[in-house]
């Protein structure tokens, strides 16, 4: 096991993330194909309907939660301008007390802070998440946005923790945006949460169900984003 200490270099920080990040931005890859074969992959068909299919997959205590949506008339490049870790959680909870960028670290990969208030769901009242976010164009055109939080030690030395506040942990999450014919896009959307403090597990999953629901919002606000033949 690797000792982080609590403060770290930027350097050393850049090192950390690039890796942590790959590996949530394979974990995303491998959720956005379909598997047509016995279900093998762990992934449990919750509903589908309209399009939407919601699934999930066991992951310890806590399950992981998965949505994939076909966007018609939205473009991938539509829709990675709302994909990103700030726009997702003013849909989860719209009392989000705080959300900024800490530190960019490179043109794609930055640190950011969520601060929920009194007001906030039960798994986001006053909590707050320091979470890096990583933007990336694969070979064959497909868009991911990954988005995780630091381990504690990390988050602590980059912003001290309030009194009043819980850190939470975002496991895993982010989006895989494919292109599709006449400007639309198929959305995978994943997430794995531990809001932390005391709450029921299975309160947890019954939330995460809701969290993957977010790409309708999101849909709403691509769709007022200009597509690339308006820009």
């Amino acid at each position: 096991m690797i000792l982080l200490k609590r403060s770290i270099s930027e350097d050393s920080l850049r090192r950390y993330v690039q890796f942590a990040s790959e590996s949530c931005i394979q974990e995303l890859l491998a959720a956005s194909v379909t598997n047509k074969g016995n279900g093998n992959d762990g992934w449990k068909v919750l509903t589908l309907e309209n399009g939407v299919e919601i699934s999930k997959r066991r992951s310890d205590s806590l399950h992981t939660f998965r949505s994939r949506w076909v966007l018609r008339s939205v473009s991938p490049q539509q829709f990675i301008t709302v994909a990103n870790a700030i726009d997702a959680a003013k849909q989860w909870d719209s009392d989000l007390v705080e959300a900024r960028y800490i530190k960019d670290l490179e043109d794609n990969l930055s640190i950011i802070r969520l601060r929920f208030g009194d007001n906030s769901k039960p798994l986001f009242r006053n909590r707050e998440f320091i979470v890096y976010e990583r933007r990336e164009t694969m070979e064959d055109g497909t868009l991911v946005v990954a988005v995780a939080s630091l381990p504690k030690e990390i988050a602590a030395g980059l912003h001290p923790k309030q009194s009043n506040a819980i850190r939470g942990l975002l496991l895993q999450s982010g989006w895989v945006v494919e292109k599709l014919e006449d400007d639309s896009c198929v959305v995978t959307y994943v997430v794995q949460l531990d809001p932390a403090g005391w709450l029921p597990k299975c309160f947890v999953n019954r939330f995460n169900t809701k969290l993957v629901m977010i790409i309708e919002n999101l849909k709403k606000l691509a769709q007022a984003c200009p597509s690339e033949g308006e820009i």
